[in-house]
């Protein structure tokens, strides 16, 4: 059986950079860190982070004083302050719709948000924006939308969501709202573009789609989503031991890709499991988007390295959350 992985698949830039920041930082400050919500959407990444020294909170009671807080790959919403050593690991493609949402907040315009009432990154990007922001997933939730001013709106995006999710939506705001103010396509997030173009070109050669990622990532499932419209029976998995051996039935290509959240290492216990199913399996790449893309880290991470006593009043500032 032949098996295509997809390129580019896997992590992105952004969860590279929010996995590195909380090694470094128990590195650098000693166990325990905190963690706002999931560093990532992946099990795998959180159990190893978990092993190592960090602590994952969903709300910011559970921090104990003067505990070094990391905030999420997704970004946090803006809702209580302390006094905390804060690491923003919220990842600078997230922090640009923030900065762009309030932007149009401070001119005066309704921010719409297009994205998934109640993803992290949605529910982040509403908290920080003065007066909130209206939520639309749909043409339909265009349609009935109510705002205070139709000359004076302006729209942002989940950065989960690729030009081709958000094309109907931002078109029937235009067709609304003919004044509305939006950001350009180049401020889509490259990773989820690049990923759902590289599952559109593999779908076209494979019998069967495995997504390797978490059931809660937005672009894992999207992926799937994809292999499916394109009439590829797609699965989505979180880990090897979930392959079903009766999906292979007849079939002689196997596509496999992983959302941002999943590590590579996943992707090799996949083949594997395959080779333990169907016997012989021939692995090729299907040729794709290089990403070369690399974030910098917070400064409270390349600064200094101070000793952990010292770490722990080092960058302490209030934590909005």
């Amino acid at each position: 059986m032949q098996v295509i992985l997809a390129e580019p698949r896997g992590f992105c830039a952004g969860v590279e950079r929010a996995i590195e920041i909380v090694e470094r930082a128990l590195e650098l400050y000693g166990p325990p860190v905190y963690v706002r919500h999931e560093i990532v959407h992946n099990k795998r990444v959180v159990n190893e982070l978990k092993k190592k020294g960090a602590h994952f909170v969903e709300e910011l009671s559970e921090v104990p004083d003067g505990a070094v807080t990391v905030f999420s790959a997704h970004g946090v919403s803006k809702a209580a302050r302390r006094l905390l050593p804060v690491i923003d690991a919220t990842c600078p493609l997230v922090a640009k719709v923030h900065i762009e949402a309030q932007r149009y907040a401070k001119e005066g315009r309704e921010v719409i948000l297009i994205g998934h009432k109640g993803h992290p990154e949605v529910e982040g990007t509403s908290g920080r924006v003065e007066g909130g922001v209206k939520i639309v997933s749909t043409v339909e939730d265009v349609q009935t939308l109510t705002v205070r001013d139709p000359g004076k709106v302006a729209y942002v995006t989940q950065t989960t969501l690729s030009v081709d999710d958000t094309r109907d939506v931002i078109e029937a705001l235009h067709d609304r709202f003919p004044d509305i103010m939006g950001p350009s396509l180049k401020d889509i997030c490259y990773a989820t573009q690049n990923r759902q173009a590289a599952v559109r070109r593999l779908a076209e050669q494979v019998d069967l789609l495995i997504v390797v990622g978490a059931r809660n990532s937005s672009n894992s499932n999207r992926l799937r989503e994809i292999g499916e419209e394109m009439g590829v029976r797609s699965f989505m998995i979180d880990d090897a031991r979930d392959v079903d051996p009766s999906w292979f039935a007849g079939v002689e290509c196997v596509g496999v890709t992983a959302g941002a959240s999943a590590p590579e290492a996943l992707v090799q216990e996949l083949i594997e499991r395959l080779r333990e199913v169907v016997g012989s399996v021939e692995v090729r790449v299907l040729e794709g988007i290089k990403e070369r893309v690399r974030f910098k880290l917070p400064h409270e991470i390349t600064d200094r390295s101070p000793g952990a006593e010292e770490a722990r009043e080092y960058g302490a500032r209030p934590a909005d959350l």
